[in-house]
């Protein structure tokens, strides 16, 4: 069980790349808090994170807030915003500018990305890059989103890189020449790189680090974790998890919370919930078959549990998400 690609496919990460751009020195480009964006760029996620991928040249990114340091972007890099937290790319660290909320907004004459140049008249440092957007579900669990930090980069391996750069080029093209498809062959593109890098963010975090990635390549909570995910609706137990991890029932549970963040059998709800949801969202199937296909035996447990961990009985959850849906058409 790859847990990592299971979790994208259940909380529907999708991508969307809006703006090619193409910068000389000075130059500073601000982004908005998505929130305010949201509708525009992508209304029917739930939740959008911000990327950069840098084509040519080098860039710094930074918080809007400066609570971090700033990075140093070079070809072949991706940057992540997960929180969709204001910020800068400029090509000095600390330039400032205000952004223009007219620029966020899906044309219906063409297809993406917009095009822009950034100081055309300026010296003669450039870059190019491509900047965009990933959609996926918040709730009722995902817990690769509590696992990400505000902000990450990591470079696209040099086995990648060259394929993978010519693929984004090919696409911008035929994407400002009216060719067929390059905004979804761009979109999935985006899909790809965010996957590539947090391979590369999970693979350089230190030894004794916390968290849900941290939890994918641990020895033994990694077991328990591809067993949750490939066998959701076996009748798990505290006990069993142990004994598949070759770990004591305390030892196990300890170690389960310390580095996931949640206690095992927490997770366990809170993931099957998550299945759930998406098949009650899709309306195939009434709320009993949704409980039984992740482990509940029992309609009755199954609405408490989903009220408890979400807020609202699934019968309601099902009707708000439909109504969200229908708002938006």
């Amino acid at each position: 069980m790859d847990v990592l690609s299971e979790v994208l496919r259940a909380v529907r990460l999708t991508g969307a790349v809006f703006f090619d751009v193409e910068a000389r020195s000075p130059w500073a480009a601000a982004t908005p808090d998505v929130a305010t964006i949201k509708r525009m760029v992508m209304p029917d996620s739930e939740h959008v994170m911000v990327f950069h991928v840098l084509t040519h040249g080098s860039v710094w990114c930074e918080l809007r807030d400066g609570s971090t340091p700033p990075l140093r972007l070079n070809a072949g890099d991706l940057v992540v915003l997960p929180m969709g937290d204001p910020h800068m790319v400029s090509s000095v660290p600390g330039m400032r500018a205000e952004p223009n909320l007219a620029n966020y907004y899906r044309p219906s004459d063409r297809a993406l990305p917009l095009p822009f140049v950034l100081n055309e008249g300026g010296g003669p440092e450039r870059c190019h890059f491509v900047c965009g957007y990933l959609g996926c579900d918040a709730q009722p669990f995902n817990p690769l989103l509590e696992g990400l930090p505000r902000i990450f980069h990591a470079s696209v391996s040099t086995a990648t890189r060259g394929w993978l750069m010519s693929l984004i080029r090919v696409a911008v093209e035929e994407t400002m020449h009216a060719g067929s498809g390059g905004e979804t062959m761009l979109a999935k593109l985006a899909e790809l790189m965010f996957v590539e890098v947090v391979r590369k963010y999970v693979d350089g975090l230190p030894k004794e680090s916390r968290g849900w990635l941290s939890g994918l390549r641990d020895h033994h909570i990694g077991v328990a974790l591809r067993l949750i995910h490939g066998r959701p609706a076996e009748a798990w137990t505290l006990d069993a998890l142990a004994r598949s991890c070759g770990m004591s029932r305390s030892a196990f549970a300890d170690r389960f919370t310390y580095v996931v963040g949640i206690p095992p059998m927490q997770y366990l709800v809170r993931w099957r919930l998550q299945l759930a949801a998406r098949f009650l969202e899709s309306g195939a199937v009434g709320i009993s078959i949704a409980a039984a296909r992740v482990g509940y035996g029992s309609e009755a447990a199954f609405n408490r549990a989903f009220k408890r961990f979400v807020g609202v009985p699934p019968g309601a959850w099902r009707k708000s998400r439909a109504a969200g849906m229908a708002a938006l058409l």
